[in-house]
């Protein structure tokens, strides 16, 4: 079927206007029907005006123009049969053209696609997906980059190692400055604690100068 309908698509010019011919034809002669049917009618109009004006005076005209109107009566039945007929072949045809012209394009849509995807296939596809995703990796890469700041790069190992130097440094200076650790016995209660040298030698001179004062009191 589908063979048939696709050679029709590729024949002659003859074929892809015959049913627009058919078409033109059957609307031509429904045309010409409706002419004659509106003629017919016109007819039946005045042999009934005949058969009305001579029905009392003259009943063989009124009689003759009666039979006439029968006669155009009936050929306006078998002209509307004709054209009910005409019209419905007129539809059907009209389908069928449109559904061939709609296969057509349809046809011309596949063979469109089959074109497109001629040199295409899912392994094609997948191969030019990976190569899109290296290439975005290695655009970020770049990006990464070109974005870091020019110069020399610092070792983190040996920045470390020179902090913790200063840190030692800072430390051993504390130590010194704060003088010799206490001694790590703590007085008792009847034990009174150890003076620091600095405390014991002001302690000593306050109790020397107290004693001059006394002696210089006594001697007055």
């Amino acid at each position: 079927m589908f063979n048939n309908m696709f050679s029709w698509f590729g024949g002659g010019s003859k074929q892809k206007d015959a049913p627009r011919k058919a078409i033109v034809n059957l609307r031509t002669q429904i045309d010409l029907l409706a002419k004659k049917e509106k003629y017919l009618e016109t007819q039946i109009e005045q042999q009934e005006g005949i058969a009305r004006k001579n029905v009392t005076t003259n009943k063989t005209a009124a009689r003759a123009a009666l039979k006439r109107k029968k006669t155009y009566e009936t050929e306006v039945e078998k002209i509307q049969g004709q054209m009910a007929s005409l019209e419905t072949q007129l539809n059907a045809l009209e389908n069928a053209n449109l559904n061939s012209e709609t296969m057509k394009a349809m046809h011309e849509g596949a063979k469109a696609m089959k074109q497109i995807h001629g040199n295409m296939n899912i392994d094609k596809v997948d191969s030019t997906m990976d190569e899109i995703r290296d290439q975005v990796a290695l655009n970020e890469e770049i990006r990464d980059a070109i974005s870091r700041p020019l110069g020399q790069e610092v070792d983190e190992d040996e920045l470390n190692e020179d902090l913790a130097e200063l840190e030692q440094e800072a430390l051993d200076a504390k130590m010194v400055n704060a003088g010799p650790a206490p001694s790590g016995k703590l007085p008792t209660a009847n034990e009174p604690a150890i003076q620091q040298p600095a405390a014991a030698e002001q302690e000593e001179d306050d109790d020397e100068a107290e004693l001059q004062k006394l002696q210089k009191e006594m001697a007055l």
